[in-house]
């Protein structure tokens, strides 16, 4: 079962909303899908009652548990798997990246947001799994800050994502409704970043169709 964590040591990375859009644009395309939400403020699981008895599926653990609630999704018929962590959480990082067979780093092109990606960058150097920085937040026409950010990352061994997310209001507004980008504003730009990130995921964690 793919296996997809959401890490980051710094808060305010994107790293729920992530989560959740990614999650959820897989449900659309027919998966059965699953957000393990293992931050104490469990801001993924109040999404999920805000949202109410639609996928995806979103549980809570603390970190010695996702391995067991993992395989529990997994004998329920879950497809994909998403771990929502939380900041400075060293032990639910770990245990996530662990589990993982992707990981996903979201950042902001900031001084202390980019330092926070050095503790990251060692852990999953020593957990080997394949790991990509997510840029989030990106102003317009800012092909210099993406390239300096790519740069950066790559000299902590980490790669660049091909997809970076803008700074879409879209993200704020669904997020408050229990919704994602693409059902308040399905032909916006975040639904389309969501959907192009999912598709390159899908890529990365061999999961074939089309949806």
């Amino acid at each position: 079962m793919p296996t997809v964590a959401i890490v980051s040591q710094k808060g305010g990375s994107g790293k729920t909303t992530l989560a959740l859009h990614l999650a959820t644009c897989a449900a659309y395309g027919d998966m059965q899908t699953c957000v393990i939400d293992l931050d104490p403020q469990a801001t993924a699981a109040a999404w999920g009652d805000w949202r109410g008895d639609f996928l995806p599926k979103i549980v809570t653990c603390p970190p010695v548990r996702l391995h067991s609630t993992i395989q529990k999704t997994q004998r329920e018929g879950t497809g994909l798997v998403v771990i929502d962590t939380p900041p400075h959480g060293d032990t639910a990082a770990r245990e996530a990246v662990r589990a993982a067979d992707l990981v996903l780093i979201p950042t902001r092109a900031r001084a202390f947001d980019l330092h926070a990606l050095e503790a990251t960058a060692e852990l999953v150097s020593y957990a080997g799994k394949p790991a990509f920085v997510l840029l989030n937040g990106v102003p317009p026409r800012a092909t210099r800050i993406v390239a300096e950010t790519g740069a950066f990352a790559e000299g902590l061994g980490l790669k660049l994502s091909p997809v970076t997310f803008g700074e879409r209001a879209a993200f704020h507004r669904s997020s408050r409704a229990g919704e994602v980008a693409s059902e308040v504003d399905p032909q916006g730009k975040a639904a389309a970043e969501v959907d192009a990130l999912w598709q390159w995921a899908r890529g990365q964690l061999g999961i074939e169709g089309s949806a």
